[in-house]
């Protein structure tokens, strides 16, 4: 049964080769201050930042420079962001890069004005911004997280050893992006790969929950096997502008709240991951391959039917024998499409260590939507089972 929901998404999008043409017209919606956003440098080497940077000057926009935004943006950096966006009174938060950078541009979009410390409030005690946002608009560089379309900001507290995401709500979500699959392409095949793959498990994460039957799942099935048929493509050639562009549209409507909703949703792989994260600084997408199948195979018991729904619809196993016997054959073959992929399998190889694992589980968040609530217990043997 499909649950009450109110659903609205406020984020345009601009899709395609000319997406960035339509640049100039959504910033002249917004004032003359523009705090441009963006990593550890690669979109000066590809031009991007060039393009971009042009088109602000031609626009008659001041810009302030916020560069060196890292692959699991810090608590120290949203503090020195939202210093910067209050000092200079900026206008718009511009995020150009990955997933990281627009999640740290929508951090320091709520922590701007916020009275007290961002990271408590929002991080810790998961509050609700009651301060002046700033606006923020994305033009996309790498494939994955989803979060040009949605109002989710993931920031490490390495003194913590914490790794905490908070979904806002449609106020903080961009309020425009530009998609130019092209601009994927510089992205070396490891970070294309930890994308697709997180793109893939945020589905998972909405899949593996609630009843069959709702139109959520028949969405989440067709998307997944467009990942897992264009990533192959794109294995073979990162330049194929068909599978690429497939794959940024996939990912994008994998986590834009669209099939999240009437129904309950898990991402106890997120938490596993991003406690991964937290300790070792590994790969997003990497760190949730490598935590999937020992917890799948956990909760697959739990869940067993819609896990051999999962193998039949999605990997083509043949719907004959036990339900396990399927669910199991289905687990086999993603973790086959894993393994093509080259993802990592196991934390070790991550950098995590049995001696890390008391730290590990202590640093995961225990979630309540999916099929079983995890013990303490269980989070252990499953990072056991995950070196």
């Amino acid at each position: 049964m499909i649950g009450n929901f109110c659903y609205h998404n406020p984020t345009k999008l601009y899709f395609g080769k000319d997406a960035s043409s339509h640049l100039g017209e959504e910033l002249a919606r917004y004032g003359k201050t523009v705090q441009l956003v963006y990593g550890g440098g690669s979109v000066k080497r590809n031009g991007i930042y060039d393009e971009v940077v042009g088109i602000l000057r031609a626009c008659g926009k001041h810009i302030v420079e916020d560069g060196g935004v890292m692959p699991n943006p810090t608590v120290e950096k949203l503090y020195e962001g939202a210093k910067l966006a209050r000092e200079h009174k900026v206008d718009l938060i511009l995020a150009v890069g990955g997933g990281s950078v627009c999640d740290y541009a929508k951090a320091v979009s709520v922590s701007a004005y916020c009275e007290g410390d961002p990271w408590k409030k929002y991080f810790i005690d998961f509050e609700e911004p009651t301060c002046k946002i700033i606006p923020v608009a994305c033009v996309l560089t790498m494939v994955g997280t989803g979060s040009e379309m949605n109002g989710g900001s993931v920031i490490t507290n390495h003194r913590e050893k914490l790794k905490i995401g908070h979904v806002f709500g449609s106020e903080v979500m961009p309020k425009f992006t530009i998609l130019n699959p092209m601009y994927t392409f510089s992205v070396p095949k490891r970070q294309m790969v930890a994308g697709i793959y997180d793109a893939f498990n945020h589905i998972c994460e909405q899949y593996f929950s609630g009843e069959d039957d709702n139109v959520s799942d028949y969405l989440s099935e067709g998307l997944m096997k467009s990942l897992i048929a264009n990533s192959r493509v794109a294995l073979k050639d990162p330049h194929d502008y068909e599978a690429r562009s497939n794959i940024m549209w996939a990912a994008t409507w994998a986590l834009n709240t669209l099939i999240a909703q009437g129904k309950d949703t898990d991402w106890e792989v997120h938490m596993l991951g991003q406690a991964v994260g937290a300790l070792t600084d590994a790969t997003h997408g990497m760190t949730l391959s490598a935590v999937s199948l020992p917890y799948y195979r956990h909760i697959l018991p739990y869940g067993v039917k819609k896990f051999r729904r999962f193998a039949v619809e999605v990997w083509g196993v043949k719907d004959e024998g036990s339900d396990e016997e399927v669910a199991n054959a289905g687990l086999e073959a993603m973790e086959r499409w894993m393994r093509e992929l080259g993802l990592a399998m196991n934390i070790s190889e991550l950098g995590a260590t049995a001696e890390m694992i008391e730290a590990l589980a202590d640093a995961t968040l225990v979630m309540d939507g999916g099929y079983k609530v995890l013990t303490c217990e269980e989070i252990v043997e499953i990072f056991k089972e995950s070196l």
